[in-house]
């Protein structure tokens, strides 16, 4: 489906940031746009920046059920710094998965933009969710079949000769294991 991402541009509170840019809104089934203006107020300026696709895969139904869970539902739009054009950033991409987003911020080189879902885009994404997402049952680890409860009598190994081991065990030299 594609994603429209609206920008925000807003005048910068410090002296070292001239303007202040934050995805503000998410427009589903838009058109293709690239920067255009919507709406100029009081110094505040918003752009429709991008239309990108919103692609679901059947893999990630438990990141988008994840994604479902939170209050109120999100989608992440990756931005990167742009040195081509007008406009510092260029929208790289939008998804559902907050696992993927975590990577992309993992990274540090992409800025990662929480921004909550509308209403149309969180039915169609809970109908894909449940259609494919199946809970995992837990499976208990089972321990090896080794026998933990034998004694062990010092903790030299007796077939290493040496000829002297402060950990080995004197009761061992007396059973005669010493070489």
């Amino acid at each position: 489906m594609p994603v429209g991402v609206v920008i925000r541009r807003s005048p910068g509170v410090t002296r070292w940031a001239k303007w202040n840019w934050t995805v503000s809104g998410l427009l589903p089934a838009a058109q293709p746009a690239d920067w255009r203006l919507l709406r100029t107020e009081d110094g505040v300026s918003e752009y429709h920046a991008a239309t990108l696709p919103l692609e679901l895969h059947r893999a990630e139904a438990e990141a988008y059920m994840q994604a479902l869970t939170t209050n109120p539902p999100c989608l992440y739009v990756i931005l990167r710094d742009s040195d081509e054009g007008t406009f510092p950033l260029e929208v790289t991409l939008i998804t559902a998965s907050p696992f993927e987003a975590q990577d992309y911020a993992d990274s540090g080189e992409e800025l990662v933009e929480k921004v909550a879902m509308p209403t149309g885009l969180v039915a169609w994404l809970r109908e894909f969710t449940l259609a494919h997402f199946h809970e995992e049952e837990f499976k208990k680890r089972r321990r090896d079949k080794k026998d933990i409860g034998a004694s062990e009598d010092g903790i030299g190994d007796p077939r290493i000769a040496q000829l002297t081991d402060v950990y080995r065990s004197p009761a061992l030299a007396k059973k005669g294991r010493l070489q």
